[in-house]
């Protein structure tokens, strides 16, 4: 939970502190662990459930979609390509190369200037504690959809909505914020 959407080599770094390892450094082994899972991806095509709904219930309302991730760019491409969904975002955006990942900013209000909106009339969708930071923290509006095991956390408390599933994402819910 205390590295869930931060940037791979963010993770690998946090580990190493914790219980330094001989054999590769940091980033072969982000490296390593990115190919690895462009593979799974590739092989298995993970999706939330509810996410198609969602993102046509935004498009139908005339909504803006872009997508901020702390992943890097391959593995959200690959991941978009899996799902079959490279042309549904104006604007993909990764943490990978700025100075800082989630749950600083700047990748969400990067994505809100991308879009050309201000990050203020901006609803972030995050699956992590550490993402709905960044959203909150860049003045977006969040709404956290957490794994069923993390749902208790109570730093959930600060989204402005929190939902179960993709699934309960409609015009009312999008409307009311």
């Amino acid at each position: 939970m205390q590295t869930m959407g931060l940037r791979i080599d963010q993770v690998v770094d946090f580990w190493f502190k914790k219980q330094p390892w001989q054999g590769p450094n940091c980033a072969e082994i982000t490296a390593l662990i990115v190919s690895r899972v462009q593979d799974l991806v590739k092989e298995h095509k993970p999706v939330l459930p509810g996410v198609f709904e969602a993102i046509a219930t935004c498009k139908a309302m005339g909504l803006k979609v872009a997508l901020a991730s702390s992943s890097p760019l391959g593995l959200i491409e690959a991941t978009l390509e899996a799902l079959e969904l490279e042309n549904e975002f104006e604007a993909v955006l990764s943490a990978e190369h700025l100075r800082y990942g989630k749950p600083h900013p700047e990748v969400y209000i990067n994505a809100a200037d991308a879009l050309g909106v201000e990050p203020q009339a901006c609803v972030a969708f995050e699956d992590s504690v550490n993402g709905l930071l960044s959203a909150k923290a860049a003045q977006m509006k969040g709404i956290a959809v957490p794994e069923a095991e993390y749902a208790n956390d109570a730093r959930w408390a600060i989204a402005d909505r929190k939902l179960s599933s993709l699934h309960e994402v409609n015009q009312q819910l999008l409307s009311s914020l």
